[in-house]
């Protein structure tokens, strides 16, 4: 098995807002609540979920974009989560980040080549102009753009093309640990299945480990190894990715992928509808996040926040239902698709 490249433990993001006025009191935006996950060598971790539960807050966490609250990343036995930011340089190399929007994520003021440049001078790779040029060509051209893209400037390549940009630049470094933040939602179907293709191609050749965030459902399932379900901040199911698509546990798991269509448009496929209010991420309470619309919450689910724990072939869940009866057959059981209250 594959060594653990990346340990994240027990990670939080608080972030501090005000509700209304400038003068009003500041409250606790839970944006990531106690997430552990290990990274394997090699693999792609998807991470998948509806749109606020905390997938790039985690994704910004690991490069240190942002500063975790609480908790710890932990790279070659060195915790980046605690680390100052002169402490954490030396390491940026190795885990690099590849935004979600391709225009906005690029320095409109630079030309490709420079774009790819600058990573150089800043880590003081090659202090020799020319053959930093040179190998900024040679990154442009593994990404599928030519010598003669290199002089133009962001607002003259499509969308396609400038994330090409982006995955050059991420890959300029040699890093180990790429973080992908939806690197195809911004684009174009045809054009989202020729990056898709170009960032496997790149981690055969490369040895890269993904941290692939998405909201795509059939995205996910095709790049992934394994797969991290998150709601509201924490993740609440984790294991390998065809595991995860025919024997899924948690109750969100379950609506979430009822959502595919199915593949022959002739079948019949039951869709989960899931009622209830969303909890607001500010000052949480301390039960499940998932109990208003869970069908199947029980007293335990107001009172406790359910821990990420394994149920057999690496096959992790949050939810009590596992403590509360001998067996997991509760969570065996089909959703009802009519309202839950």
């Amino acid at each position: 098995m594959a060594e653990v490249i990346l340990h994240i433990e027990n990670l939080s993001k608080i972030f501090e807002v005000r509700d209304g006025s400038f003068f009003a009191k500041k409250q606790k935006l839970h944006a990531l609540n106690n997430v552990t996950i290990d990274l394997y060598e090699g693999e792609t971790l998807g991470v998948i979920g509806e749109s606020g539960c905390g997938k790039s807050t985690l994704g910004k966490c690991i490069v240190r974009l942002h500063k975790p609250t609480t908790g710890s990343i932990m790279y070659q036995g060195f915790d980046l989560a605690s680390a100052s930011r002169a402490q954490v340089k030396p390491f940026r190399k190795d885990i690099q980040m590849i935004f979600q929007d391709p225009f906005s994520s690029l320095d409109p003021r630079m030309t490709a080549l420079q774009i790819i440049e600058e990573a150089f001078i800043i880590h003081e790779i090659e202090p020799d102009k020319k053959k930093r040029e040179k190998m900024a060509l040679e990154i442009l051209r593994e990404v599928g753009l030519d010598a003669q893209y290199a002089h133009r400037y962001p607002h003259e390549f499509s969308g396609g093309q400038r994330q090409r940009i982006n995955i050059g630049r991420a890959l300029a470094l040699k890093p180990k640990i790429i973080v992908c933040d939806e690197p195809v939602s911004a684009l174009d179907v045809s054009i989202q299945a020729q990056v898709i293709n170009l960032l496997k191609h790149l981690q055969k050749r490369h040895g890269l480990t993904y941290l692939f965030i998405s909201h795509d459902l059939s995205i996910i399932r095709h790049m992934s190894d394994r797969i991290a379900i998150m709601y509201l901040g924490q993740v609440v199911e984790l294991c390998k990715a065809d595991e995860i698509y025919r024997n899924p546990l948690h109750p969100y798991t379950k609506a979430l992928l009822s959502a595919i269509p199915p593949e022959n448009p002739m079948e019949q496929k039951e869709k989960i509808h899931l009622q209830g209010d969303v909890p607001s991420p500010i000052d949480l309470k301390a039960e499940c996040p998932f109990v208003t619309r869970c069908p199947m919450a029980c007293e335990q689910c107001r009172k406790e926040v359910p821990a990420l724990r394994d149920v057999g072939d690496g096959h992790q869940v949050a939810c009590f239902c596992g403590y509360c009866k001998p067996s997991i057959t509760c969570l065996e059981q089909p959703l009802p698709s009519h309202d839950m209250f």
